[in-house]
């Protein structure tokens, strides 16, 4: 007897009316603002103008979502394109498949154009979205269990996902690989704030070492999911990659941290110059009542320089006395 296990929905998809609520793109798309809104913070905090980041993401996500499909798409070919599936199949974003390599890589790519449309530096706008990243990620993850798909081996722990039967799954309860990876997200997140806040990182670390750490996770959880994939030399193709990106992004951090040590004084230029200009402006503006107290103490001090002592004639006085009765 199954005495604790987490259950699965009963469907990935809600109807508002006529309108179909998909679980899985309502995870993607929170992540996404999750993403932008810490992300924006970070730039913030770092010098640069409230909007820049979500102006940069126009282009990075809609990259991203191409570069993540058609990872999994070409990975996994035999899904769309092998005897008996229809290939229409592969623009179905909605029921699942998402490749991270993908969607980091052409992503990056989108917010290179971004960064450069705003003169801003890559490696310092990806240091801001880094942690935002991991987050969207953990959301993202629990699409997977609203799609019940990639779980891992059968378990019988108390935390064990049940899956129904269905299209390519057989029912059972199964390692709720979802799950540890939305959690080695958070853990991720929490890892790249703190060693940001530690370090100072710059240059483009702060992104590096998110890779890192989600690639040292990504490759024992990948080991233990049963869904189809590609082997190569007796490891899932996601494992080898995890591996070859967490040796680049550790040799990223290494040769950065002593090519360009430190971190970026100014993210944003403009942000910059704009803060100069309002800082003349004001400047300008406190020196006017200076300018207007010098003169009025010139125009009061100008009868001053007139004697005042001294014996008057009869003709002072007589002059005087006219002018008072005029």
């Amino acid at each position: 007897m199954d005495l604790a296990y987490i259950p699965s929905p009963s469907t990935g998809v809600l109807h508002l009316g006529p309108v179909p609520l998909r679980g899985y793109a309502f995870c993607i798309i929170i992540g996404v603002f999750v993403a932008v809104w810490y992300g924006n913070k970070r730039w913030l905090a770092r010098g640069g103008k409230a909007g820049t980041v979500a102006d940069i993401a126009v282009w990075a996500v809609p990259f991203g979502l191409v570069g993540g499909r058609l990872y999994h798409v070409i990975t996994d070919y035999q899904l769309y394109f092998s005897e008996g599936e229809n290939w229409v199949d592969a623009f179905k974003i909605w029921e699942g498949g998402l490749g991270i390599w993908g969607a980091i890589a052409l992503g990056a790519v989108g917010a290179w154009i971004g960064c450069r449309r705003r003169g801003i530096p890559l490696p310092a706008y990806a240091d801001a979205i880094a942690p935002g990243i991991a987050l969207a990620q953990a959301i993202g993850r629990w699409g997977n269990w609203f799609n019940q798909e990639l779980y891992g081996r059968p378990t019988d722990l108390p935390w064990a996902l049940k899956i129904t039967e269905g299209p390519n799954r057989e029912a059972g309860l199964y390692h709720p690989t979802f799950l540890y990876e939305s959690l080695w997200c958070i853990g991720v997140a929490l890892l790249v704030v703190w060693a940001d806040r530690r370090f100072k990182l710059g240059h483009g670390r702060a992104f590096a070492l998110y890779v890192a750490a989600y690639c040292a996770g990504r490759a024992w959880i990948e080991y233990m999911r049963v869904d189809e994939a590609h082997h190569v030399l007796g490891l899932r193709l996601n494992v080898w990659t995890a591996i070859v990106v967490f040796v680049l992004a550790v040799a990223y951090i290494v040769i950065s941290a002593r090519v360009r040590p430190g971190r970026e004084e100014v993210v944003e230029p403009a942000a910059r110059a704009a803060d100069r200009s309002a800082g003349d402006a004001k400047d300008e503006g406190d020196s006017e009542p200076a300018d207007d107290t010098e003169a009025g103490s010139a125009t009061a001090d100008e009868p001053a320089d007139e004697p005042v002592d001294g014996p008057r004639s009869p003709d002072d006085e007589r002059a005087g006395n006219g002018a008072g009765k005029g």
